[in-house]
């Protein structure tokens, strides 16, 4: 499986990252197989978070690193700092407590790569880099990045780290997909643009986008007239992202793929380094992104897929 270089790990991370927003210890033979069967055909990076499954993905995930005794060849990502009912939580003493839950639970002393889940404009750049940087220093982080985060903030927040010598960040996790978000899927989730993708070209700051094949628009199972899932329609139902499922539709029949794996090559084949976090639950599922991480798709086939 393709890699990427992520500074301040020393391992690779796959490009692509099975995701965990469903599993839970009472699944465990699921989490376990779908793992299995992940690193078997090269991955090496899992996705979670604090809040996914009340924190019950962690626990999951902790339990099979034990059985299979391979912490040292897994690249953990997992997010903290996400707003709770009382609002943003993007402070040192709530980065602390999420960190140290997620370690905790994960059964290890470290995390490959950590990001901030959410933002929050009202706190200042240095508070959080210095927050970050003291458990940089204590070895309880490799590599921080942010997940939900404007360009201008990261930006912010490197040129900060850059003048004090600090660790800034290195990676970035917002939603990019072939299909358009309009508004976001949650509140304060941010999807790559244009202008977005344009920043991370000239930064190339690794990208590991989430709802990579856009919460399978690209499945063949929606149409315009099917406006069941009240999610989709909010976000992805508009004229040019039908019009970008036809042209993906048309491109894979001539590289003889499916629909879903051009949406998946899409994200894969960025000008800059990009990791796409696939939410596969069975075997066809995972074969079918190794398949579509293979793909390879020139400049002018991004645009045509793209632009409408």
């Amino acid at each position: 499986m393709k890699t990427i270089k992520i500074s301040g790990l020393d391992k690779p991370v796959t490009t692509l990252i099975q995701g965990s927003d469903y599993f839970r210890p009472s699944v465990y033979e699921q989490v376990s197989t779908v793992l299995d069967r992940y690193f078997a055909i090269g991955g090496n990076t899992i996705d979670t978070a604090h809040i996914y499954c009340g924190g019950e993905s962690e626990v999951a995930i902790g339990q099979w690193l034990r059985e299979r005794n391979n912490r040292e060849d897994v690249v953990i990502l997992t997010k903290g700092a996400h707003h709770d009912q009382n609002g943003p939580r993007v402070n040192p003493a709530a980065i602390e407590s999420d960190l140290f839950t997620s370690l905790e639970r994960l059964g290890t002393d470290y995390i490959d790569l950590y990001a901030l889940h959410r933002d929050d404009p009202n706190v200042p750049v240095s508070v959080i880099i210095d927050a970050l940087n003291e458990h940089i220093a204590a070895g309880r982080i490799k590599a921080i990045g942010g997940s939900n985060w404007t360009t201008e903030r990261l930006q912010e927040a490197n040129e900060y780290a850059e003048k004090k010598g600090l660790v800034g960040f290195t990676f970035n996790s917002p939603n990019l997909s072939l299909a358009k978000a309009q508004e976001p899927y949650w509140p304060g989730c941010i999807s790559a643009d244009a202008a977005y993708c344009e920043w991370h070209k000239e930064q190339q700051m690794p990208l590991l986008s989430w709802s990579s094949q856009a919460r399978g628009f690209f499945t063949g199972r929606f149409t315009p007239e099917d406006r069941s899932n009240e999610d989709l329609v909010r976000v992805f139902y508009n004229d040019q992202n039908w019009e970008r499922l036809r042209r993906a539709e048309a491109l894979a029949k001539e590289k003889e793929a499916s629909t879903i794996q051009i949406a998946l090559a899409y994200v894969l084949n960025q000008p800059f380094p990009t990791c796409a976090l696939i939410g596969a639950q069975n075997e066809e599922e995972l074969l079918s992104c190794y398949e579509g991480s293979k793909i390879e798709l020139t400049e002018e086939e991004l645009h045509w897929l793209e632009f409408v």
